[in-house]
This record gives structure tokens, C-alpha cells and sequence, in this order.
């Protein structure tokens, strides 16, 4: 199919884009990988496109004290190849791998994949697992939220009308953080179906101090499985505690049924995913990331 009729408007600067968006009946184009399919199923019909593509102050990558600091139009790729992010941030490019295939990953923007705000998709569940906070700005000014805050529903955001995702800001890892991903996909690439994404603090003694699980693709929006967490906190982590939580995150959502999965389905893997992210984190020692 084609898309409805439209018009199009390349943003020379941020300025011009925001005074576009504030006009209305209009939708930022960053990547396009899923505005555009969106737009040929006539599932978005935009009267206009403000294309993001030349604007340079919002790609990018930068350290700003130990966290780093990601311009909303930064593509998947740097994510992989940056080597503070690879150093600070070891999961991220771990992550990204899975992440559909490199031409698309060369397109694609941590921007648009959170503004389109797609369960299954990677980055809202990542950058919620990593607690990150948005910057939104309009012509009347910038306001910043929590990733927490940030995704409402399925396809729904805190974005307002005449908004702009500009950046976004990942904080520091202490250096003992550890971290596990799992996910189930049909094939290479594909959306996820389930997943799991664990974050661990533990001390000298194997004991941990704080924890993170972060459910990806089984409700409408990332689900931070709290009572798992919970679970493991002032523990030593064992096998038995491993199942624990993972009984405890498959027992805290009730998963969607869709073309691809059943609820029963999604429900068990759930289970599964999230013990073997554990495991995975507790099998790899402690991050890397030192800071600079």
C-alpha cells in the first residue's frame, strides 16, 4: 500500500521543528523504520512529516560526568561501537546485537524506537532497566521524565502535543553492577515474543545490595517485576533463589495473547527467561564499567 497524502518538511534546525510540531496534525520522522511501514498501512496518516534526519544536535553520544547522555536521533549502530558505551554500559551493546540486522540498526534511532513505544520492542524495556530520565522540549520550554513515566501504554508515551524527544540520559553504573539479557524471538532479529533483562548489585560477600528485572514484550508496556526484586535483596543468590524470583515475575503479570504467543505461553516464558537472565549475571562477575 501507500501512505495517505502528506506534506514534507526538512527541519533545518531544532528551533524549526518544534515550531512545526506546534502547528499539529504533524509527526516527527527520525529512522522511519516504523513510521514509515506504519504510514503505508495507512495506520498513521500525518498531514505532515517533519524530517529529523539533518539535525545534527540531536545525534550523538557524550559523557557528561560518568553518565552518558544519548541525542534522541542517535542510531542503534553507535550504541554497538562506542567505546564508552562498551565500557560503561557493557549491556547496551550486548543488547543491540539482537536488534533486527545492521542496515536497519545503521537506520533506526533510540529516539523513534521510544516514541513509537512498542512492547516487544528493545529500547523502552533497556532504557527502563537502566532507569534513564527523557528530555522534552516544546517552544515553551523542556521538561524531563523518567523512563518510568515515559511509555503510558501500547503506542502511547508522555510525548504531548508540540514535544520533541531530544535526549536521553543513561546514569552511571557502579562498578560491581552485573547484568543478564534473555530473550525468546522466532527468528534472528524479530520482536520479541518474551524477555527478561536483569541488573544485580551484589558486595564483596556475594550479597546483593540492589536489583533490577525488567519484563520485555508480555504487557502493554516494559514491566518492572518488583516483588522478584524484592526477593532478592540482603540474599545470597542460589539456585532455589533464582527460581524463587523467577516464579515470583511470572506470577506478577498477566501476559497478553496475540498471533504469536498465547498467554500460557508468554506466562512460562516469563519464568524461564528471567532465571536464566539471572544466571547469566550472576555467571559473568562484575561490570566492567570503572568510569573514566
Amino acid at each position: 500500500m501507500k501512505p495517505a497524502l502528506f506534506e514534507y518538511v526538512h527541519a533545518e534546525s531544532i528551533q524549526q521543528a518544534l515550531e512545526e510540531l506546534a502547528r499539529g496534525d504533524c509527526q516527527p520522522l527520525a529512522g522511519g523504520q516504523s513510521l514509515i511501514p506504519a504510514m503505508n498501512f495507512r495506520l498513521a496518516t500525518p498531514a505532515r512529516l517533519v524530517d529529523l534526519g539533518g539535525l545534527q544536535q540531536l545525534r550523538g553520544l557524550r559523557l557528561c560526568g560518568n553518565d552518558i547522555v544519548a541525542g534522541a536521533m542517535t542510531r542503534h549502530r553507535d550504541f554497538e561501537t562506542d567505546a564508552n558505551v562498551r565500557r560503561l554500559l557493557p549491556m547496551l551493546p550486548h543488547a543491540l546485537v539482537a536488534v533486527a540486522h545492521v542496515p536497519i540498526r545503521n537506520r533506526g534511532t533510540i529516539g523513534g524506537s521510544l516514541a513509537h513505544a512498542d512492547p516487544a520492542a528493545d529500547w523502552p524495556a533497556l532504557c527502563l532497566a537502566c532507569e534513564t530520565r527523557m528530555t522534552l522540549r516544546s517552544i515553551d520550554g523542556e521538561r524531563s521524565v523518567s523512563a518510568a513515566e515515559f511509555q503510558l501504554g501500547l503506542f502511547e508515551t508522555a510525548i504531548e502535543p508540540g514535544e520533541l524527544l531530544t535526549e536521553i540520559r543513561f546514569p552511571a553504573w557502579p562498578a560491581q553492577r552485573r547484568w543478564g539479557v534473555e530473550k525468546m524471538t522466532r527468528r534472528r532479529g524479530d520482536f520479541a515474543i518474551a524477555g527478561a533483562i536483569v541488573l544485580l548489585d551484589l558486595d564483596a560477600d556475594g550479597v546483593c545490595q540492589w536489583a533490577r528485572i525488567v519484563l520485555q514484550g508480555v504487557t502493554d508496556t516494559p514491566f518492572v517485576a518488583a516483588a522478584a526484586q524484592q526477593l532478592m535483596l540482603g540474599r545470597r543468590p542460589d539456585a532455589q533463589l533464582l527460581q524463587q524470583a523467577a516464579d515470583a515475575a511470572r506470577a506478577a503479570v498477566q501476559p497478553r495473547s496475540d498471533l504469536h504467543a498465547s498467554s500460557e505461553y508468554r506466562s512460562e516464558l516469563v519464568a524461564v527467561l528471567t532465571r536464566r537472565a539471572l544466571q547469566r549475571a550472576l555467571a559473568q562477575g562484575a561490570s566492567s564499567a570503572t568510569g573514566p
